[in-house]
């Protein structure tokens, strides 16, 4: 994966030092035998780091200058991409290992378990499979929060909360849910087995729209009761209505099925006069595409086939390498990642979600491009943003 490869001979470190560039990126240090354990790491500063593991210094904790024989790097433009970089290297180097040199925390997801005869909802770190028939939703902050958001919404339906695999029997006393009227109850046969399944389909369409279905069926029954003037049943829904959207609220932008986790993120980049493209697929990142935007680059590009700035950002999108995950480990590493830079109160560059259609915002993404480029920072939030994919997808789902 690195771009540069230089030997290193300690008589001559001199012309090391003067061809590592003075700024981020991710190193291998290699020794001579090529089958040994190679050193990988990132870097703010290249050349300090290298001066400081290879050069004369005695003293140091850790100095390699009689060890190591190839040094390879490549630069990076952004935190992010330095520590995208650094685990596709130490996943390639140390394929049994990397885990544990990464330590990874997963991402909270609500994991919507389908494959159950008596389907139910949970809280988990882990993806089952890449064929199974659960669906998953995240990533949040926090498992405080995706448990939060999770028993908040359930408390709005009457599907199951317990964990076992039930086998109904009409003796079974039940429950303290089923005694609150806060579940169908399948495990007695409260109810048939057509009802349990139509109250699932209402929570999974809950969930693919971010609870904008269940908004809409409530208000629709408010303005019913209304016009026949029960006004005691329209202020009772009312009051229901405002725990859904209290339920809902707690939904962050990126939390959302990760089958339909797709957008792009733009870092700054390593090469001069340009930005990174990230494209997000699934939840998968996918390899940085380069999109060059400084005045050079606009000045040879109205010289050639002119091109709106929308176009380009997607032609070069459409470049990028295909990203689909090997195995439900990788998805959730690549997700692990995206979480842990999209939750930081501090962070460099942008993530622009497509809609439930695939479609980016291509104004605010041109916009973001300019923002990063510049080095300005974020003005204001992206709810706007969340609240078009939750709109199109209460509307993709016939919810009016």
């Amino acid at each position: 994966m690195s771009s540069q490869r230089i030997e290193f001979l300690p008589e001559r470190d001199g012309e090391l030092f003067a061809a590592a560039p003075a700024s981020s990126a991710v190193f291998v240090l290699r020794g001579a035998d090529e089958a040994s354990e190679p050193y990988v790491s990132k870097t703010s500063n290249l050349r300090r780091r290298l001066q400081r593991l290879l050069g004369t210094g005695e003293g140091r904790k850790l100095n390699l200058r009689d060890r190591v024989r190839f040094v390879e790097w490549t630069p990076t433009g952004s935190d992010f991409e330095a520590s995208f970089l650094l685990y596709k290297t130490l996943r390639e180097e140390f394929p049994k290992t990397y885990d544990k040199r990464l330590r990874l925390r997963f991402a909270p997801l609500v994991k919507l378990i389908l494959g159950n005869p008596y389907p139910r909802a949970t809280v988990t770190t882990r993806i089952s499979g890449l064929k199974g028939s659960a669906e998953y939703y995240g990533p949040f902050v926090s498992r405080v929060a995706a448990e939060k958001f999770a028993n908040d919404s359930l408390d709005l339906f009457k599907m199951r909360r317990c964990t076992d695999d039930l086998n109904p029997d009409p003796a079974f006393p039940g429950c303290i849910y089923s005694e609150m009227k806060m579940c169908l109850a399948p495990c007695f046969k409260g109810c048939t087995d057509g009802e349990y399944a139509a109250e699932v389909g209402r929570v999974q369409q809950y969930l693919q729209s971010g609870g904008q279905s269940l908004v809409r069926e409530i208000e629709r029954m408010r303005d019913d009761a209304s016009a026949n003037l029960d006004f005691e049943g329209a202020a009772a829904l009312h009051t229901r209505l405002e725990k859904v959207k209290a339920a809902t609220a707690q939904l962050p932008e990126i939390a959302r099925r990760l089958n339909e986790l797709n957008g792009v993120m733009i870092q700054p980049s390593a090469e001069a006069e340009a930005v990174a493209l990230f494209k997000v697929e699934s939840g998968m990142i996918c390899e940085p595409v380069s999109l060059n935007v400084g005045a050079q680059a606009e000045a040879d590009h109205l010289r050639a086939k002119p091109l709106s700035m929308e176009a380009r950002v997607l032609d070069r999108l459409a470049g990028a390498q295909e990203c689909k995950p090997h195995s439900a480990l990788e998805w959730m590493e690549h997700i692990a990642i995206l979480k842990r830079w999209y939750y930081r109160s501090a962070k460099t560059g942008e993530l622009f979600l497509a809609d439930a259609n695939g479609e980016l915002p291509m104004r605010r993404v041109v916009r973001g491009v300019s923002r990063v480029f510049r080095g300005e920072k974020v003005a204001g939030d992206l709810s706007e943003t969340a609240g078009d994919y939750w709109r199109f997808r209460a509307g993709e789902a016939g919810i009016r």
